[in-house]
């Protein structure tokens, strides 16, 4: 379970591929639901990369 706020590194994104392997900051205050996917909300990934959504599987605790 992440937090908003909590660094994180993502090994994979099906959302963006250029966001693998960089790392991001968790911008969701809830666990995601349904809206999402169930995915993630990965934010200041990279000056050129937006928030990206990412499942949980694909990110790692940086």
């Amino acid at each position: 379970m992440f937090q908003a706020g909590q660094e994180v590194r993502i090994v994979s994104c099906e959302d963006d591929p250029r966001a693998a392997g960089r790392t991001g900051r968790i911008a969701d205050e809830t666990p995601p639901g349904p809206l999402t996917g169930s995915r993630w909300t990965v934010h200041r990934v990279g000056l050129l990369i937006g928030p990206v959504l990412c499942h949980p599987h694909e990110l790692r605790p940086a």
